[in-house]
This record gives structure tokens, sequence and C-alpha cells, in this order.
């Protein structure tokens, strides 16, 4: 499973999110993600057809196969029991 990271330095949900992520990624080191900055990656946000709402977090399986996107703040909490739930993907 790896996870995509979408956002911006004019974000406040992005500035939000920034720590929230590293603390999600030091406790957890085997995941893989990967940031991306919305005026920076134009072709990625294309590719991902991720419109005008940030931060979003796409959730890719083995395969590079979505597995869910989550847009906006979100709660630590939630982003562990998807981690948990995709691991093996």
């Amino acid at each position: 499973m790896k996870v995509l990271k979408f956002g911006a330095v004019w974000c406040p949900g992005c500035l939000i999110m920034k720590p929230r992520w590293a603390d999600i990624e030091s406790e957890n080191p085997w995941l893989e993600t990967e940031y991306f900055d919305y005026d920076e990656n134009a072709d990625k946000v294309k590719e991902y057809n991720l419109g005008n709402v940030l931060p979003v977090f796409i959730f890719l399986d083995k395969d590079g196969q979505e597995l869910t996107r989550l847009k906006g703040e979100v709660d630590k909490k939630e982003l562990l029991e998807l981690i948990e739930e995709y691991k093996n993907n």
C-alpha cells in the first residue's frame, strides 16, 4: 500500500495535516507515502482528477490501483484505521 498526499503551501488544512502525517509516518516506518504540491505537480493533479479541494490523500494498492481517497482535514485515528485496513493491499 502507498499513500499519495496532495497539498499546497497556501492551504490551511494542509498545514494542519503535515505534522499529523509526520507522526503517522514515524510511528509506521514501513508505510510508503509520497507528497505532491498542487501548484508544482499539475500532471499528477490532472492524472488523479483532484479538483480544487485540498488536502487530498489517495490510498493505492501494490498495483497502483486506488483503494480510497480522503479530502480535507482528517482525524489521525481515521487515517490509522484506514492504514490498518489496507496495509496488506
